[in-house]
């Protein structure tokens, strides 16, 4: 088992699937921490990556196009934050978040992980009943009925209309923006029949954002209602969405995988030898290693 342990989180991986849990930091996002806990599956991962900086380094996973609700509901616009696949490593340790990524990739490679896109999601998105309060509204989603209450902030012509209750069968899309600039950020249930084409300030099916600190949460909203629509890949004719994609057929040989292996336990040691490794992340990480020899 492979973990690393940060004021930012401390991410676990067993050699099948990543825990991904965040920290009590004040630099982290609200939407991670209303998050909690991910397990993500090996099969999710497209790559990993570990960037070095000066002060601080990040751990960061890519996740495979397809496999995770809240990505595609957010289309990559989430801050640093709140991005629950972005893990910020103290410099002194560099040589545990280097190892961690080695593990991943490693598993990666061995298992014949692709890094295509999926046909279905791979992660569940955010646990029911899930509700936000930000902008102009309350957004709530129980499985079946999306339900916007407005506040008094609502502009007047949309609160007209009174409260609304959406039902999952019309949703034929969604999607969240936030506030970037001078421009406002929304949250717009795209429904069938309904054009979209009203500023969100007017549109009955959208809440508007202004920026503030718990826009990140209606992010959560999008993709509960995502993970519950047809896949992206899914095609419009309703039939089933293509197959998933193969797995990679070259796997490395068994002395190809020793010598690696080989030559992990030598870096180990340097790592424990030059202060890098404690002795217990030291006993864990060779413990790790020889179990898959």
């Amino acid at each position: 088992m492979a973990e690393i342990i940060q004021k930012d989180g401390t991410w676990a991986f067993d050699g099948d699937t990543l825990r991904l849990t965040p920290g009590r930091d004040k630099n982290i996002g609200l939407l991670r921490r209303s998050l909690g806990e991910l397990v993500v599956p090996l099969g999710a991962l497209a790559a990993v990556s570990f960037e070095q900086g000066r002060k601080s380094g990040r751990l960061r996973l890519r996740l495979r196009d397809g496999a995770d609700p809240l990505l595609h509901a957010t289309g990559g616009r989430l801050a640093e934050g709140d991005d629950p696949y972005l893990l910020t490593v103290e410099s002194d340790r560099y040589g545990v978040a280097e190892y961690f990524a080695d593990a991943v990739r490693n598993a990666l490679l061995l298992e014949g992980v692709s890094a295509d896109p999926v046909s279905g999601f791979l992660l569940p998105g955010p646990p029911l009943p899930v509700s936000a309060s930000a902008g102009d509204a309350t957004a709530g989603f129980d499985g079946e009925w999306v339900r916007l209450e407005w506040n008094w902030k609502t502009e007047e012509a949309k609160s007209a209309t009174g409260p609304r209750a959406i039902p999952l069968g019309e949703i034929v899309g969604v999607e969240w923006q936030p506030a970037a600039g001078l421009e406002n950020g929304h949250l717009r249930f795209r429904v069938r029949g309904a054009p979209a084409t009203a500023p969100p300030k007017y549109d009955p099916n959208a809440v508007e954002l202004w920026g503030f600190k718990k826009d990140p949460l209606m992010a959560l909203v999008a993709a509960a209602v995502r993970a519950r629509l047809p896949h992206p890949s899914a095609p419009a004719d309703g039939t089933d969405p293509r197959p998933e994609p193969p797995r990679l057929t070259k796997t490395p040989s068994a002395e190809d995988d020793h010598d690696a292996l080989l030559r992990r336990l030598r870096e180990l040691g340097e790592l424990h030898r030059s202060g890098v490794l404690t002795d217990e992340e030291f006993t864990l990480a060779k413990r790790a290693v020889l179990k898959r020899m």
